[in-house]
């Protein structure tokens, strides 16, 4: 796991990949080997006004099974040959490529994203699709997954798309352990959408216990006119605020919430699959395994076969 240094270092999303991945974690078998790779000579300065001296230079990348670009110090700043060409043959031999906030435009800059869909801070999404038309850009979303490429959303969103790195990599228990450590949920609720330029809703409190009231009654139906009940608003102003406050609808919000505790259950149980569909309200195998292959691409044996934690 490399992270790329350079002038103008963005010190708050350079600081999550060190956070999350560059700290020793003993108690977690085959974790990351870390290293920071400089893209020019140093000593580097950093956003706040200090300098940094990296571990190693782009060369090291030839051993990076990921390579992180933690932003990039301008939108518009020229991304240097040499760090194309060394993102470049990255790719080509297989390394996994992760870009925080504006660091997508340094993967876009390489070629990287042709074709593919990509996301960054809502305000560079339309410097974005400007400068590379040929990208699908998902501006609402807080990370995008195309499988060897990965782009998050602005600033703290690089927490939510390394927390799912470590999912993808160690599965949702280790993930659930590491997110405990950082003080911050496994998983957040829908996407930017909900951080545009929009006041705090009065009823934040009211949904915040709505959501945890959900998360364990997920065996329970959950029609709109319960859950507006619930949160004490008619069914209108419910979806709305609901909306607002996750970027998706109450369906899919549950849904979500059901996947995730059916992967926790293949991953850390012997359950049968009927079982755990029951278990996470689901209510038959056939409807479980129809939303694993719709939203995960896989079936929950082959999710289990591939992600079960070892006794």
């Amino acid at each position: 796991m490399a992270a790329l240094a350079y002038d103008g270092l963005c010190t708050f999303e350079f600081g999550i990949a060190v956070e999350v991945f560059g700290l020793p974690r003993p108690e977690i078998p085959d974790w990351y080997r870390f290293t920071v790779c400089a893209i020019e000579p140093g000593p580097l300065a950093a956003t706040g006004g200090f300098q940094l001296i990296a571990a190693g230079g782009l060369a090291q990348l030839r051993q990076a099974d990921t390579v992180i670009v933690p932003g990039w110090r301008g939108i518009h700043t020229p991304v240097p040959e040499s760090l194309i060409k060394a993102l470049r043959a990255a790719h080509a031999r297989g390394a996994r490529l992760v870009s925080f906030c504006s660091g997508v435009f340094v993967l876009a800059a390489a070629g990287l994203l042709a074709g593919r869909r990509a996301t960054t801070h809502w305000r560079y999404a339309a410097q974005l699709a400007a400068a590379y038309p040929d990208i699908r850009i998902e501006p609402d979303v807080l990370y995008v997954d195309e499988g060897e490429i990965l782009t998050s959303a602005g600033s703290a969103a690089a927490l939510d798309l390394s927390l799912h790195l470590v999912r993808r990599d160690h599965g949702a228990r280790i993930a659930n352990q590491v997110a405990r450590r950082l003080v911050i949920p496994p998983h957040r609720d829908g996407g930017q959408a909900q951080f545009i330029d929009r006041p705090v809703q009065q009823e934040g409190a009211a949904l915040a216990a709505l959501f945890e009231w959900m998360r364990r009654n997920l065996q329970r139906d959950l029609p709109i006119s319960v859950l507006a009940k619930q949160a004490r608003m008619s069914g209108r102003t419910f979806l709305r605020r609901f909306e607002e406050a996750t970027g998706t609808t109450p369906k899919d919000w549950v849904i979500n919430e059901r996947l995730s505790r059916a992967r926790e259950l293949l991953e850390g149980s012997g359950m049968a699959v009927e079982r755990v569909a029951t278990e996470c309200g689901f209510g038959s195998a056939d409807t479980l395994r129809h939303h694993f292959r719709t939203r995960l691409k896989l079936s929950p044996k082959r999710y289990r076969d591939r992600f079960e934690l070892s006794a």
